[in-house]
C-alpha cells in the first residue's frame, strides 16, 4: 500500500496552497460569509488559474484527473479557512458533463469560463421531503406542445439565492409517491413563476440557502437533462462520490481549525506556564488528530476504490457517518482550546465549527447513512458466510 502522493499531486497541492494564500486571504473569506457570497472575482480567478479545470473532461478544456487527486484538490481548498464555493461548483459542472447534451455541456462551460461559477444549482429537497426523496411532490407535466409545465417547491437550495438557474428534480406527470418517474430539467431564474425566498442558516452563510417556488413555470422539453424519468437515478449514480466531496471540503476546514488550535496551545501561557504541557489539553489534541488522519485515510481509500471500479456504497455511507460527526468534534475541541477568545467572531475556528456542523445534515444526515451502510454491510456478511473463498476488500 503506497499512502505517499506522486510527484504531480504534490506539485498540484503545492501550486493550490500558493493560490490561496494570494486569492483567499482571511478577509477574503470573511466577507464572503459577510456578504452571503464569495466575490465573483475570486470565482473567476480560480477558473481562469486552470484549478478550476481540473476533473472535468479534456474535450471541454478540462484536465482530467483521479478522484484521490481530485479529493485532495478540494481538501486543499478549503484548508485556506472557509467552505469556499468553487468546490460545490465542481459538483454542478460534473452533471451537467455526465448527463448533458453537447448544446447543454457547451452552453454550461462557456458559462462557467466566464463567469467563474456553473450557470445552474442543484434543486432536490422540499419542505416535505428532505431525505425521503421519493416524497416530492414537485411536478412536470408536458401540455403536449413541446413544453413542460413545473410546479412546487424545493427548498435549503445552495446558491439558490445567487444562481441564474437551476437543476430541479421533478416527478413527471404523477405527483404520488409510488411514481419513481422523475426527471432533471434546467431551469433559469428569471423564468417567469420563479420566486426566490432567500433562507438564513447558521454556518456556511458563504454558501447561503434558498427556497424556491414554481408556479406553472413553463420550459422547452430540450431542457430535460439527461435520461427523461431518469433523473433520480442519475442523482444516486453520484452519491458517492458527492459524500466523498463534502468530506474533503470538510476535512479541509477541520484542519484548519486544527492548525489554529495548535498555534494557540503552542503560544499561550497561564499559571505562568504554557497550556502546552497540559496534559488535558494534550488530550484533546490526541483526539483531533485521530480523528483527521482516521477521516483522511478513509476518505482516500474509498475514492482509491472508485478509481479502481470497487463498489463503495457503504464505504460512502460510512465516511459519512464517521467523519461528519468526528471533524465536527475536531472544531469543537479547537474551539474549546482557545476558549472564549473561540467563542468571538475575532478567530475563525468558531466559523469552523457552524460549517462543519452543517455537513451532518446536507448531502443526507448521518442517520440516513445508517441506513444505506447497515443494510449494506448485512448483505456483504450475507455474502462472506456463502461464499468460503469470499475475501474482505481493503
Amino acid at each position: 500500500m503506497d499512502f505517499g502522493y506522486t510527484e504531480e499531486q504534490l506539485r498540484i497541492k503545492r501550486g493550490i496552497r500558493e493560490w490561496a494564500k494570494e486569492n483567499l486571504t482571511e478577509e477574503v473569506i470573511a466577507a464572503g460569509y459577510k456578504n452571503r457570497g464569495i466575490d465573483p472575482k475570486v470565482a473567476k480567478a480560480w477558473v481562469d488559474s486552470g484549478w478550476g479545470m481540473y476533473g472535468l473532461p479534456e474535450e471541454y478544456g478540462g484536465t482530467p484527473v483521479d478522484h484521490v487527486t481530485m479529493a485532495m484538490i478540494i481538501e486543499e481548498l478549503n484548508h485556506a479557512g472557509g467552505n469556499i464555493p468553487m468546490a460545490p461548483n465542481l459538483l454542478i459542472m460534473f452533471d451537467v458533463v455526465e448527463f448533458g447534451s453537447p448544446e447543454q455541456i457547451k452552453y454550461a462551460m462557456d458559462y462557467y469560463k466566464e463567469n467563474g461559477y456553473p450557470p445552474y444549482c442543484l434543486a432536490i429537497s422540499e419542505p416535505g421531503a428532505g431525505s425521503d426523496n421519493q416524497g416530492m411532490t414537485c411536478l412536470a407535466t408536458k401540455s403536449g406542445d413541446g413544453k413542460v409545465h413545473i410546479n412546487g417547491t424545493k427548498t435549503w437550495v445552495t446558491q439558490g439565492e445567487h444562481s441564474d438557474g437551476f437543476i430541479v428534480v421533478c416527478k413527471d406527470e404523477d405527483p404520488s409517491r409510488e411514481n419513481k418517474n422523475m426527471s432533471m430539467y434546467l431551469v433559469p431564474a428569471d423564468a417567469k413563476g420563479v420566486t426566490i425566498e432567500p433562507l438564513n442558516k447558521i454556518g456556511m452563510q458563504i454558501m447561503p440557502f434558498a427556497m424556491v417556488h414554481f408556479d406553472d413555470v413553463v420550459i422547452d422539453e430540450d431542457q430535460t437533462l439527461g435520461i427523461p424519468g431518469k433523473g433520480f437515478l442519475q442523482l444516486m449514480k453520484n452519491f458517492e462520490w458527492e459524500r466523498c466531496v463534502l468530506l474533503a471540503e470538510l476535512l479541509g476546514e477541520a484542519q484548519a481549525a486544527m492548525d489554529d488550535a495548535c498555534a494557540w496551545t503552542s503560544e499561550r501561557l497561564q499559571f505562568g506556564k504554557g497550556i502546552k504541557s497540559f496534559q488535558l489539553v494534550q488530550e484533546h489534541i490526541c483526539e483531533m488528530q485521530i480523528a483527521l488522519s482516521n477521516t483522511r485515510n478513509f476518505l482516500y481509500r474509498t475514492c482509491w476504490k472508485l478509481d479502481n471500479g470497487i463498489w463503495v456504497n457503504n464505504d460512502a455511507a460510512l465516511l459519512k457517518r464517521y467523519g461528519a460527526p468526528a471533524l465536527t468534534d475536531v472544531c469543537s475541541r479547537a474551539l474549546q482550546l482557545m476558549g472564549g477568545l473561540g467563542y468571538t467572531d475575532q478567530t475563525r475556528v468558531s466559523r469552523l465549527m457552524l460549517d462543519c456542523r452543517g455537513f451532518q445534515i446536507g448531502g443526507g444526515t448521518v442517520e440516513i447513512m445508517v441506513h444505506i451502510a447497515g443494510r449494506g454491510i448485512l448483505k456483504d456478511y450475507e455474502k462472506a458466510a456463502a461464499d468460503p473463498d469470499f475475501l474482505w476488500t481493503i
